[in-house]
């Protein structure tokens, strides 16, 4: 399938240091699409980056691309998305810092690795889970090939960072993967399920401790059941709306839950379970009738379908991802029933499987009866339609944008999506039977008998140490590295603002001694203060705080405990530090 190559190449066309698509943006990150206006996605996601990441991580753990690339190359590709991760957690940013945890819950990046400090629905906290599970799997790869130190000593720390983020805010709301929708996300807490499950065996393989990660994985399971309401999976709860809950949110929660060497539980919603294929009919049935282009379209066979029907993003279409993700959910479990040696139809999934045998009845039916493979064969049709709609709106040279219209299947919004690509790249994979490593998921589908809510409080410490590398650029451990810090604090004239720090470079928190910043881009909109201070060798720990000089030669400190960073060294670098004034 020439899709494939072509999905590849469209990956690495948007990867920082080495894509003919993203220019400027810092090794080991993705841009969403190189499209800069209308919608501008000019930037990093930290959930994309990790869907497509963990995409790359399977196909390298596989021992080939299939496309052709160089595993070497992949590896580095890897490694240097390890690195920028590292520094991203550090990044202070609109929804907090390291200090507490709150700043890994960000969504989007600058593609310099600065905060994005725009308007936006934030926290959304299915990124460190996403991040965190891509992470462990490549650490996986490390342990198996006696690389333990690597996994030990570079992976572990932003793994556990990200791990303890799930453990502490779990039960707290945020946006969904969306982004316009501020409750309980049934995807959101599905792979955070997944992504301390895998945390408590990497922890144990590293000889390390994530005792969150035991002791809210199965109260998240719990939770997760809130979202079953009978007939299909809601998407989000706790807030105030109108939908119906129909949504890809549910159909993306059950692919990147999927567990090969699990039964087909409902409690983690596998694919194959009756929960998810009851929630797959009415999620594809909801979009046959509001799409002009699946007019004509019979209930058995495959139909466009977007993010939910009551959409108006960019006017309400058909996303690829979304069609892609309905066919992988079906290969996905046609894999596990081969492997399992059966297929059950009860009563929650009678009403898919009679569109494919109007005479099926409920019970079990084994691999070699005519049952199973009437089944199955009409369901991997069925799949198959998914992508062929895909390929029948997909332009000739390849490229996959976010959207085609709902009335002309013109591709439209931004183009080039580099998620779309990696979902065309998962779907094939799975249809050719290329699956991911097991996460656990045998171990961990015991729901409570009674839900509580007590999350742990988090422990977060600035990596310091990455994967070597020769990427130019690059600040050896020996150098002494400039550093721009960028403060937002609306001030009156007269005041001056400086740094002071434990550091002479800082004044070692002497306010005679302390650095100046520059009010030249302060704007009655935009208070910045910014100034770039030569700090003592890469990889130093350091604290700092934010303090004023009045015109009296009054101090005024900010508030808060003193800020804590770690000179940047290695790759990718980029020294910047955003900060708000606390107050």
């Amino acid at each position: 399938m020439r899709q494939g190559p072509r999905s590849y190449q469209g990956v690495l066309d948007n990867l920082g240091n080495k894509g003919s698509k993203a220019p400027g943006t810092a090794a080991g990150l993705f841009i969403a699409s190189p499209n800069t206006a209308n919608p501008d996605y000019f930037y990093t996601w930290t959930r994309d980056s990790a869907l497509t990441f963990k995409c790359l991580i399977d196909l390298f753990d596989s021992g080939t691309s299939d496309f052709g690339s160089d595993k070497n190359d992949l590896e580095t590709d890897i490694r240097n998305y390890v690195s920028a991760q590292a520094v991203l957690q550090t990044v202070s940013n609109p929804s907090g810092t390291l200090e507490d945890g709150t700043g890994l819950g960000e969504p989007k990046f600058e593609i310099d690795l600065n905060p994005f400090t725009g308007a936006w629905g934030r926290p959304q906290r299915d990124g460190p889970a996403l991040r965190a599970t891509a992470m462990i799997t490549y650490a996986n790869w490390l342990v198996s090939h006696d690389q333990i130190s690597e996994a030990k000593e570079i992976m572990w720390p932003v793994i556990s960072n990200d791990l303890a983020y799930v453990g502490q805010y779990w039960n707290e709301t945020g946006f969904d993967l969306w982004e316009e929708t501020d409750g309980s996300s049934f995807f959101t807490l599905a792979v955070q399920h997944r992504a301390l499950v895998q945390g408590a065996s990497l922890a144990k393989k590293l000889d390390k401790s994530c005792s969150a990660c035991s002791s809210q994985a199965p109260q998240i399971l719990c939770f997760l059941q809130s979202f079953w309401n009978g007939k299909y999976i809601t998407a989000n709860i706790n807030l105030d709306t109108s939908r119906t809950g129909i949504d890809a949110n549910t159909v993306l929660g059950s692919i990147h839950t999927f567990d090969p060497e699990a039964q087909c539980d409902d409690s983690t919603f596998q694919p194959c379970s009756a929960r998810s294929l009851a929630n797959h009919k009415v999620y594809v049935d909801s979009f046959r009738s509001i799409y002009e282009i699946n007019a004509g379209i019979p209930k058995t066979s495959a139909a466009n379908v977007g993010r939910y029907p009551e959409d108006v993003y960019q006017g309400g279409n058909p996303w690829y991802l979304a069609t892609l993700a309905s066919a992988e959910l079906l290969y996905d479990a046609l894999y596990q029933w081969n492997k399992i040696g059966s297929l059950k139809v009860t009563e929650t999934s009678l009403p898919f499987f009679k569109d494919f045998d109007s005479s099926v009845k409920t019970g079990t039916y084994l691999a070699h009866s005519k049952s199973y493979k009437t089944l199955t064969s009409a369901i991997r049709t069925y799949a198959d339609g998914f992508l062929n709609l895909v390929e029948q709106y997909t332009p000739s040279n390849g490229s996959l944008a976010e959207q085609y219209n709902r009335n002309t299947s013109v591709p439209l919004s931004a183009n080039d999506l580099t998620w779309s690509f990696a979902s065309f790249l998962t779907a094939i994979q799975r249809r050719d039977s290329a699956v991911p490593p097991s996460w656990g998921e045998k171990s961990a589908n015991t729901v409570p008998s009674t839900c509580s809510a007590s999350p742990v409080t988090g422990t977060y410490t600035p990596v310091t140490s990455t994967f070597p590398t020769s990427t130019a650029g690059c600040v050896p451990a020996t150098d002494v590295v400039p550093i721009t810090f960028y403060l937002t604090e609306s001030t009156s004239y007269g005041e001056n603002v400086y740094i002071g720090g434990n550091i002479s470079a800082l004044g070692n928190w002497n306010t005679s001694d302390g650095f100046a910043l520059s009010a030249n881009l302060y704007t009655e909109t935009d208070n910045l203060w910014f100034g770039s201070v030569e700090l003592v060798s890469a990889g130093t720990p350091f604290e700092y705080k934010y303090y004023k000089i009045e015109p009296n030669d009054t101090v005024t400190w900010e508030g808060g405990k003193n800020r804590v960073s770690v000179v940047p060294t290695g790759c990718p670098i980029q020294p910047n530090l955003h900060d708000v004034w606390r107050s």
